[in-house]
């Protein structure tokens, strides 16, 4: 951002902070099912993808609509007055979107996107217009008159649209290709010509999307003179076929999806030198393109790429194949050439784990977060080459949020105080004790302006849900973005009366010594003298941390207004406790968190309003290996499980995740064996539900149809149900619904001893 956020707004009254403490006397409407997955969200009007315009006289976010809260608008809000207005109304500017293309699916599931209309947006440099995709298309929108022009109207999708930094084109993807669109005379041109089939130009590979949390392959350069863009090379790729079955056909797709121990696409990296070309001549030979050193190795991953504020330096992250050793490359962009003497280099025995933070600085230096203590911190590298942590602790931080190097600040997002709360932080650019600048005890995610001028927080607790307001640096809110007060007029109001407020406490882990923390959710009627049956939620694998005191799932009150109680627990290997806290499930995945669910287990049935004979497990994705592992190595411990789209045998999943934790089937034989679902169906005895979607492109379906083909050849006898045409995530509301009244129908019957269809809530 190179504008000024204005902050000062004399006129504007700052509501009184408001908290509402749920009273559960058994009176107000009973949650149902139908309701939780209907419209408006029970969450209350919530902003998303909240950012400050340019210059900072706006501030835009994406909000779902009262009567479908699957469809999102873009909103904008006028920062000196406080007015918020809709700006794109995603159904008046396309009625009814077409079907999605293959590309754009598994972007939308490799990005957790989940919703339609307006998913993601972007400013032009100048704040006076937004570039909206929608439809397949792009519109540019200004936003001082709200009209639209469409940029493109193509059979083709056109994918991962963005402004140049200087706002004179648009890039996107088309058909495999980068394509630029000259804003002031109309004109656009394809970059590049060989995409198509096994090649693509500026797109993530599959593993960049899904486990790097890369998800462009093309990066302006600040003058708007150049574009580098990553050139990918599938055909190393095993193809596995995936059968997308829907209601009333089956499509047999040929997905390269890279498993453990297997080839990964080949991917090289590119600059267009658009200043020697000219935009308007732009003609696709690819002579023109100039390739960047990586090195001899091409079994490398291409992490990041950020260009240097002078636009002279490209900067890439690279991580060898076994992702022990990281690299920041510093390249020269007219030539590809690599200046060894600015490489910085960080390795470990187990893994190191990827950042998005790496900022450049106008002096030649730059910022960016390492592990290397064992804790994520932030490292300060001069023009000179030398690096000092500016923080240090056993703490995470989580995010590198703005720096004023005028002034020698840098405000970080972390969990400083307590892993289970996330706040705003500011520290002297020379390091020093960090001032914490948020309040509440909850989570925040926050956008700070520009120079430190001010920021967007959205807070929540668990008694307080999503509100985003424009704070000053200082922390003091100058005027709601989007209130969203649990008052009566919130959807949520009805069913304040009957919340259960869930707990929070510590145990000790399978080892000993370690702190766990857990969560859990206790209806008032259960007592010693009526003990309660009880419902494990467990995800357990790294990258996930499932206890916080943020505003949590209203799924959770399903569970506890049916008379369950509800525990969560954060085994070893989980995030936000630091890289000691994960490594210890190197190599032996399935095995430490097991022990650590069991000690959960453990403490949970010594309780006295726990019915000990009547836990059920149950968890998705990881979450439903977990289930399957350990009610398989623990027969009899629990009443029931349900395990979620799967993973069964880590030689099925792919390599940047599974080879991260478990090195490859090749290297850790035993480790793969023993981390196996197949290698303990000895242990079968509690009773299992297992679901997945049949068309699942991230844990494909097989890890599932596996596991029943062999439970059936040893006579099991388990439950099953499977989404035709769902992938890795159940989508549709009304499927959303009928997902979870299959699973209290099954925890009923086998907790409860109902025999009934389903939750009638």
């Amino acid at each position: 951002m190179r504008g000024a956020l204005i902050v000062v707004l004399p006129f504007i009254l700052v509501a009184c902070e408001r908290a509402a403490t749920p009273i559960t006397d058994g009176s107000g409407e009973q949650l149902t099912i139908e309701r939780l997955y209907g419209s408006p969200d029970l969450t209350g009007p919530t902003a998303r993808n909240v950012q400050f315009s340019p210059d900072g006289s706006r501030i835009s976010f994406l909000r779902a609509k009262d009567n479908d809260r699957t469809v999102q608008d873009l909103w904008a809000m006028d920062v000196a007055t406080g007015e918020a207005y809709l700006l794109v109304d995603a159904r008046q500017l396309v009625p009814e979107e077409r079907e999605l293309t293959e590309a754009e699916i598994q972007f939308r599931e490799r990005s957790r996107i989940t919703s339609s209309g307006v998913v993601t947006y972007q400013w032009d440099e100048t704040g006076a217009a937004v570039l909206v995709p929608l439809d397949g298309d792009v519109f540019y929108v200004d936003v001082e008159s709200t009209q639209t022009r469409r940029l493109t109207e193509t059979e083709a999708f056109e994918t991962d649209a963005k402004v140049s930094p200087n706002g004179g084109f648009v890039s996107f993807i088309r058909d495999q290709n980068l394509w630029i669109h000259d804003l002031s005379t109309g004109e656009e041109r394809a970059l590049t010509t060989e995409g198509g089939g096994v090649i693509s130009w500026g797109m993530a590979e599959f593993v960049a999307q899904e486990e790097m949390s890369r998800y462009t392959g093309y990066w302006w350069s600040p003058d708007d003179s150049r574009i580098a863009v990553a050139r990918v090379d599938e055909s190393p790729v095993m193809v596995v076929e995936r059968f997308g079955i829907s209601a009333d056909a089956v499509s047999v797709s040929e997905q390269r999806y890279p498993r453990a121990g297997t080839p990964n696409a080949l991917v090289t990296l590119h600059v267009i030198d658009l200043g020697s070309r000219g935009i308007g001549e732009a003609s696709g030979d690819m002579s023109e393109i100039a390739e960047m050193d990586l090195g001899s190795n091409t079994d490398i991953y291409l992490s990041r790429v950020n260009w240097s504020e002078s636009g002279e330096t490209l900067w890439v992250q690279r991580q060898n194949r076994a992702q022990t050793q990281w690299d920041l490359l510093a390249l020269d962009p007219r030539t590809g050439a690599e200046d060894t003497t600015r490489r910085i280099t960080e390795q470990a025995d187990t893994w190191i784990n990827l950042a998005h933070d790496l900022q450049t600085l106008a002096g030649g230096s730059l910022l960016y977060l390492s592990e290397q203590s064992g804790f994520r911190h932030i490292r300060h590298v001069g023009a000179d080459g030398l690096a000092r942590d500016i923080t240090s602790g056993e703490w995470v931080v989580d995010s590198l949020e703005a720096v004023d190097e005028d002034a020698g600040i840098v405000w970080f997002s972390g969990w400083r105080d307590t892993p289970l709360e996330r706040h705003l932080y500011s520290v002297n650019l020379d390091g020093g004790e960090p001032q914490r600048i948020t309040s509440g005890e909850g989570r925040w995610n926050v956008s700070v302006g520009a120079g430190g001028s001010g920021f967007i927080g959205t807070y929540s607790d668990i008694d307080t849900p999503p509100n985003t307001g424009l704070y000053s640096i200082a922390g003091e809110r100058i005027a709601w973005v989007e209130e969203n007060p649990l008052n009566q007029a919130h959807p949520y109001a009805p069913y304040l009366a009957r919340h259960v407020r869930p707990e929070y406490g510590t145990l000790t882990a399978a080892d000993g010594q370690t702190e766990l923390h857990w969560q859990m959710y206790r209806p008032d009627h259960c007592t010693a003298a009526t003990p309660c049956p009880a419902i494990v939620q467990v995800y357990g694998g790294p990258g996930v941390q499932t206890v916080t005191r943020g505003w949590q799932s209203l799924r959770d009150q399903i569970l506890a207004q049916s008379g369950y109680v509800l525990f969560k627990v954060d085994n070893r290997g989980s995030s936000n406790r630091g890289h000691a806290f994960e490594a210890p499930l190197h190599l032996r995945m399935g095995i430490l968190e097991v022990e650590d669910q069991l000690a959960g287990l453990d403490w949970l049935q010594a309780r006295d309003f726990v019915d000990a004979d009547r836990v059920g497990l149950w968890g998705w994705s990881y979450g439903g290996y977990m289930t399957l592992m350990t009610t398989l190595q623990a027969p009899g411990r629990f009443a029931a499980g349900i395990a979620g789209a799967p993973v069964t045998d880590w030689a099925l999943y792919d390599t940047h995740y599974t080879e991260r934790f478990m090195s490859t089937p090749q290297d850790n034989a035993e480790g793969y064996d023993a981390g196996s679902v197949f290698a303990h169906l000895d242990g079968y005895q509690t009773p299992l539900l297992i679901i997945h979607g049949m068309a699942d492109d991230n844990v494909t379906f097989d890890h599932s149809t596996r596991l029943f083909a062999e439970l059936q050849e040893r006579g099991q006898v388990f439950e099953m149900m499977t989404y035709p045409g769902q992938r890795h995530g159940i989508r549709p509301p009304p499927l959303q619904t009928h997902l979870l009244r299959t699973q209290m129908a099954f925890f009923n019957r086998y907790l409860r001893g109902e025999n009934n269809e389903g939750n009638s809530m």
